[in-house]
């Protein structure tokens, strides 16, 4: 594998579908334990459902820092993306390996990416030249297919 290829050669591809597959995969799990976490520790609130106040309050989030960035610290990429054949690398350095900043950032930005049912993300993903969305951006990441991962990085030159 050849670290040292200039980001400018990469080609990469938009694939939206499977895009959009891995993060129905990763935010369905975190929902429905999400869910099942609120019915089970929350209180009863006055509107018919459930509440989780102080403290208990941020498990969720921890379970999404860990399950999304976490996840793709230890595997190099999210469940979702490992099903589907997705993998995020660096824009940046050597390795092209992510950092956890850049992990962290480019998640930070899933809510703006999914508004619309997604559309953002798409119409984003489509105009950038590297097929980026908006949390790839400010992470200085790209997507590739891991199938493509052996040809991104061979034959440099």
């Amino acid at each position: 594998m050849n670290i040292n290829r200039p980001i400018s050669e990469i080609k990469t591809q938009p694939n939206i579908g499977n895009r959009i597959l891995a993060g129905i995969i990763d935010y369905s799990v975190i929902l429905a334990l999400n869910f099942i976490y609120v019915y089970s520790v929350g209180e009863p609130n006055n509107e018919g459902g459930y509440t989780v106040s102080g403290w208990p309050a941020l498990i969720p989030i921890l379970f999404w820092l860990i399950w999304i960035v976490g996840i793709e610290q230890i595997f190099n990429a999210t469940i979702g993306n490992l099903i589907v054949g997705l993998k995020p690398i660096s824009t940046r350095g050597f390795n092209r390996e992510l950092s956890f900043g850049q992990s962290l950032k480019r998640h930070l930005f899933d809510i703006i990416d999914m508004l619309f049912f997604g559309l953002i993300g798409i119409v984003i993903i489509q105009k950038t030249d590297k097929n980026q969305r908006v949390g790839d951006i400010w992470g200085e990441t790209i997507v590739i297919k891991k199938s493509e991962e052996y040809l991104t990085f061979a034959n440099n030159g």
